[in-house]
């Protein structure tokens, strides 16, 4: 699944752009799926048929989409501006490296040079109308050979294993959740079984809404990657979940109540099989599962997540041993299902 995982994190799929990530999983899916369709917001749905028929229709969820930025304007000198598509923190993109399009046209975020500040300037976060990024063009026309308006970036794809058993890179969120999703594929099933790999959740969770009209499942689980605020000064009750604690699996968010019978059934399968896991001790950030819960006629929805440290940046750090409880716990829950009708 590691590699898996590396390679969707490389491939570019900002919200509302996500045509690379998407043909990298219908490659990867189509060996083993019985049926493979994409709907008119771009949401791969995917389904392959298991050993049983569950008495509830399940589905899994995965988004493909990343944070990133997106080209508004071209200065007569060449220089970019931008905004975020997504969540983005501007202190995490001062300096990085961006990436535009099939030919990946580099650029870099430029923000005016620290010796030029004056006074309370140097205490502030640059607003979004301040920064830049940098093609290497010297004027519009030359500019615009490159790139155009509308055109999305995404951030630099370079990442790497360190320590006891880290990886750092780009788009955990949700790469992660779509790599677990193609191993689960790539053996037999325990049950049909439909996944849906969505777009546009950086933005509002719409291809999910979309995709769970159409599959109207029972129950759906909601693979993620989730905040990880294990970090010096942050007070024990703020940490949200911590790296190496195991899977997550959240009883709320910010965008919904999961089911409680699936909750449970979670915890239990957890502690049955001897799999690490926790759950987020802070109310924070939002998944699919509020577009799928409330999407027809509804769903019940439960959620897996791996912890994951500076989310929504070019520097995301996970564990791989969190990693695989998720992907455990995914294939227990899918066990359960064959016989749950609770």
């Amino acid at each position: 699944m590691l590699e898996t995982l590396k390679t969707l994190c490389a491939a570019s799929g900002v919200s509302g752009d996500e045509r690379e990530v998407r043909e990298i999983i219908r490659r990867r899916a189509e060996p083993f799926a019985d049926e493979i369709s994409c709907d008119a917001l771009g949401s791969l749905i995917v389904t392959k048929r298991g050993a049983r028929r569950p008495p509830r229709k399940i589905m899994l969820c995965a988004h493909m989409d990343e944070v990133g930025v997106i080209i508004t304007h071209i200065t007569a000198d060449g220089a970019l501006k931008f905004a975020f598509s997504g969540g983005v923190d501007r202190r995490v993109a001062l300096g990085k490296r961006v990436f535009f399009g099939k030919n990946r046209v580099p650029g870099v975020v430029g923000v005016k040079p620290y010796h030029m500040l004056e006074g309370s300037e140097r205490d502030k976060i640059p607003h979004l109308d301040f920064l830049h990024i940098d093609i290497g063009a010297a004027s519009r026309e030359e500019a615009e050979k490159l790139v155009s308006l509308g055109d999305t970036g995404a951030f630099d794809a370079r990442g790497f294993e360190f320590g006891d058993g880290y990886i750092k890179t780009k788009a955990i969120d949700d790469r992660f959740g779509c790599a677990v999703m193609l191993k689960l594929m790539e053996g037999p099933l325990p049950v049909d079984c439909t996944f849906a790999f969505t777009v546009q959740e950086e933005v509002g969770a719409r291809g999910a809404a979309a995709a769970a009209f159409a599959v109207q499942p029972d129950i759906a689980l909601i693979i993620e990657a989730t905040t990880a605020a294990d970090l010096p000064g942050v007070q024990e009750g703020k940490r949200v979940c911590a790296l190496g604690g195991g899977a997550v699996s959240p009883f709320m968010d910010g965008g919904a109540i999961y089911d409680r019978a699936l909750w449970l059934l979670i915890k239990e399968l957890a502690e049955r099989g001897g799999v690490p896991w926790q759950t987020k001790t802070y109310i924070s950030g939002g998944t699919d599962a509020q577009a799928v819960q409330r999407a027809g006629r509804g769903a019940r929805v439960a959620a897996l997540a791996a912890p994951v440290r500076n989310l929504h940046s070019p520097a995301c750090v996970a564990k791989i041993s969190d990693m695989d409880a998720v992907l455990t716990l995914a294939r227990a829950f899918l066990a359960e299902m064959a016989e749950y009708r609770g």
